[in-house]
């Protein structure tokens, strides 16, 4: 039986990959692709290769989504972070650039903080920019 549209499922019941790229707000072909280079995103398969996400599914998900989309890792970049490696800032395969990973990272900034931090990163800018003139 399916679901009526407008009702939610119980927590902790599997989802279908269209049920979850809806969650997601992104098209099941990305889910397919995640699969591929996530090893730990491994969805249950019935009969006709259907796919059903269990929770543990969904949550991993929902952190490659929130690292790819939110945070703006590479692939390369999000891979290392959920598995728990630091790499040192710079380029990674993908031509993209890693971020250290470190709990601090995904934690708001305070206000001095973030006043700090723009204030290096003007200065930083203003270096490149007397270099490029």
């Amino acid at each position: 039986m399916r679901n009526m549209p407008g009702m939610k499922k119980q927590d902790g019941a599997f989802l279908t990959i269209g049920e979850l790229a809806n969650e997601l707000g992104v098209a099941q072909h990305i889910l397919r692709y995640w699969e591929t280079r996530f090893p730990a995103l491994r969805p249950l398969q019935r009969s006709g290769n259907r796919r059903y996400y269990r929770p543990d599914d969904v949550a991993l998900a929902r952190q490659i989504h929130h690292l790819l989309s939110v945070e703006g890792y590479t692939v390369r970049g999000a891979q290392q972070a959920l598995s728990g490696g630091v790499k040192a800032e710079g380029a990674d395969s993908d031509g993209g650039t890693t971020a250290p990973v470190t709990v601090q990272a995904a934690m708001p900034m305070n206000a001095p903080a973030q006043d700090e931090l723009l204030r290096k990163l003007k200065a930083i800018r203003s270096t490149l920019s007397a270099a490029l003139a």
